[in-house]
């Protein structure tokens, strides 16, 4: 009946699955190359999935090494692109100091390097004769990068830099492939010329020698230990006690120090320093939406397996997934995962555009680009968290085992809210360029990109909703309207109260609640604007746009549901139309449960990237984890457990249990007269 269970809900979907697939991955001949790393990850023997729990932190960290080198390897076979590379690493599924290499160590040197300080490293980094980290985060300092302490100091008679930990805080603490990998590292440093302090610049560090691994003189590095989750990965930390390199591994795009050591600043805005971060990020916006994607496929089709409650002797128990307090839960995930993939595609459009500006010196998107990754972000993160978490106890006890794949996969993922920029933080900071917007859209000057609503909207009356009938906040244009309306006035309401304060940093500090649910607003707003955009396309296959318009609908109404307030205090929604809005998204919520099955399906996702018993394309939940309770489980190597014969038979029999009693009561007596006889 379980593998019945998803045959027929197949049978019942009401669109052609492989155009979604194609829409979902951006395209037939991106979809044909996803489908090709997903079916290499899926049948190479090597990248068999390893038991994380079960694993000693060892043993894990040997098998990344051992993943990665194949993964090179069929890179080198195949001849396949940087892009096949990073995608086939996603489907293998095990983090690796690679990801750093590729996604930091590289962009890094690409955007920071000068010419002639690429035509000599790239080709090292790229051939893989070298292997990078990027050195920034320290013991004392993570996401306020002008307060890192690590030095690296001009020495002019040797024309070199001379770099220090000079405190314990200074300490680099966290970088990915650090611990035992890398050979040489991307160092943010304080530059130092005489008593001079320039501030944070990039240095490239040798840290091992390429003969044979060891560490060179004075750089004292290992690995942080074990971690909630990806223990495949070696994040390290690193001191550094008078490390001599030359003057030219500074990179000198932005700024160039002399052999004179005189100090030179180029005409290159230094937003440009952020740019390995805008690569990780855009990186972290798609992965969002695939982690998220994995948790919720394994609930749709376990829920759609699962029975419980509502039987009788002849009639079976009512699926999961019919129950609208699972739909009300699930539904609007399933809808969020499509509306981040298409804003994840918008953002590779994005990053590759400010790529081919920026080889021509063209800075002028910078900082949009800059606002978009650090909100996208700091939003898709702590949704796909929340959401695979949710996921986790939608699946009832079951979800609890790692069997699952869900408890896996929720560890691994939960850094992302951290790393390259702690989300409140990320917030805080498109607030701040919100504002400065805003405030500039007062004197004239328009607004653009993601941004442009906030001088459009200024010159508009029109502020509130019409809608009479709950079938009118099936409008796509006019629900982004809805949430353009409501991120003004957020922002109108945070500038106000930011410009009765002494001074604009004061206000930032002292609204900041205020200004992260303003920020978080507008990310929500881009999202939606984008899963609008993707709409207005030619979308071919039969049913697949009408099945597209209802995500979209319930995603943009179950967030205006869990920010009403917001469009009440705006005056944009009346009580009675926020009712209208929660009794529209039940008529969503069956409308996608007909073709919920089928909707993740066409995420295309491998079991063996899903690693789930309960979430297998066949449906046979509970013949997959009976199996996978007898296989690679060590308590049921043996009949009787190691430990029966000196603790549980003892027990059993009841011996020394007397004995036991009396040398605690000496024990007891000893420690009273020790304790307290003074």
């Amino acid at each position: 009946m379980e593998m019945e269970a998803l045959i027929t809900e197949r049978q019942n979907a009401e669109f052609d699955v492989r155009s979604l697939k194609v829409v979902f991955w951006g395209g037939e001949q991106n979809f044909e190359m996803v489908s090709r790393m997903a079916a290499i990850a899926a049948t190479d023997p090597v990248f068999e999935r390893v038991d994380q729990v079960a694993t000693s932190r060892t043993d894990l960290f040997k098998s990344g090494l051992r993943k990665a080198a194949r993964v090179r390897q069929h890179v080198l076979d195949l001849s396949l692109s940087d892009r096949e590379a990073y995608i086939l690493r996603t489907f293998v599924d095990e983090r690796s100091y690679a990801d750093l290499h590729w996604n930091m160590f590289i962009p890094a040197l690409e955007g920071q390097a000068t010419e002639e300080q690429q035509e000599y490293w790239l080709p090292l980094a790229r051939g893989m004769k070298i292997i990078g980290c990027y050195a920034q985060t320290e013991l004392g300092h993570g996401s306020n990068v002008r307060g890192l302490e690590t030095t690296a100091t001009f020495d002019p008679t040797k024309d070199e830099f001379i770099l220090e930990s000079p405190t314990i805080t200074s300490i680099k603490w966290w970088p990915g492939g650090l611990g035992k990998v890398a050979t040489h590292a991307l160092v943010q440093a304080r530059l130092i010329i005489g008593k001079e302090d320039y501030g944070i610049h990039a240095f490239i560090v040798q840290l091992r020698y390429l003969e044979n691994h060891k560490t060179l003189p004075g750089v004292i590095v290992g690995d942080i230990g074990t971690k909630y989750g990806n223990n495949t990965v070696d994040n390290g930390f690193l001191c550094f006690q008078s490390v001599h390199i030359p003057r030219m591994n500074m990179l000198m795009r932005i700024s160039e120090v002399t052999k004179q050591g005189i100090y030179k600043s180029h005409p290159v805005p230094r937003g440009i320093l952020y740019g390995a971060m805008v690569t990780a990020r855009e990186i972290i916006i798609s992965e969002a939406s695939i982690s998220l994607s994995r948790a919720v496929t394994i609930a749709v089709r376990y829920s759609a397996v699962r029975r419980q409650f509502g039987g009788s002797k002849h009639v079976p128990e009512e699926q999961v997934l019919n129950y609208v307090t699972q739909q009300k839960r699930l539904f609007p995930l399933l809808a969020a995962v499509y509306a981040f993939q298409f804003t994840a595609q918008w953002m590779r459009w994005l990053y590759e555009d400010i790529q081919e500006r920026l080889k021509k010196n063209d800075f002028s998107t910078l900082a949009e680009v800059h606002s978009c990754t650090a909100g996208l972000k700091a939003l898709t993160t702590s949704v796909a968290a929340a959401g695979i978490e949710e996921c986790r106890k939608l699946c009832g006890g079951h979800g609890y085992l790692c069997s699952s794949g869900l408890p896996d996969l929720y560890t691994n993922y939960l850094p992302s809210c951290t790393y390259e920029g702690e989300n409140i933080i990320l917030y805080r900071e498109v607030g701040r360029i919100l504002l400065k917007t805003f405030a500039d859209s007062q004197k004239g000057i328009d607004s653009s990109g993601t941004m442009a609503y906030i001088s459009s909207l200024n010159n508009s009356n029109v502020n509130s909703c019409a809608a009479v009938e709950g079938k009118e906040f099936f409008d796509e244009r006019g629900l982004l309207h809805a949430f353009e309306i409501r991120s003004l006035w957020l922002i109108q309401q945070c500038a106000d109260k930011v410009s009765k304060t002494a001074d604009f940093q004061a206000g930032l500090d002292e609204y900041a609640v205020e200004i992260v649910e303003m920020a978080q607003a507008h990310c929500q707003l881009i999202t939606i604007s984008k899963f609008h955009d993707k709409l207005q396309e030619n979308i071919p296959g039969s049913g697949v746009k009408e099945q597209l318009v209802t995500l979209y609908y319930l995603y943009a109404l179950s967030l205006m549901v869990e920010h009403v307030g917001d469009f009440l205090s705006a005056r944009y929604l009346t009580v009675m139309q926020a009712n209208l809005v929660q009794k529209q998204i039940i008529v969503l919520y069956k409308k996608i449960r007909m073709n919920a099955v089928a909707l993740v399906d066409a995420f295309n996702h491998t079991d063996h990237f899903l690693g789930s018993t309960l979430g297998s394309y066949d449906g046979d939940a509970y013949n997959h984890l009976y199996k996978k309770a007898w296989k690679n489980n060590p308590l049921n190597d043996t009949l009787i457990p190691e430990g029966y014969e000196e603790y549980l038979r003892p027990i059993l029999s009841g011996q020394h249990g007397g004995q036991l009693a009396l040398s605690k009561l000496v024990n007891c007596h000893l420690y009273f007269l020790r304790e307290f006889s003074s």
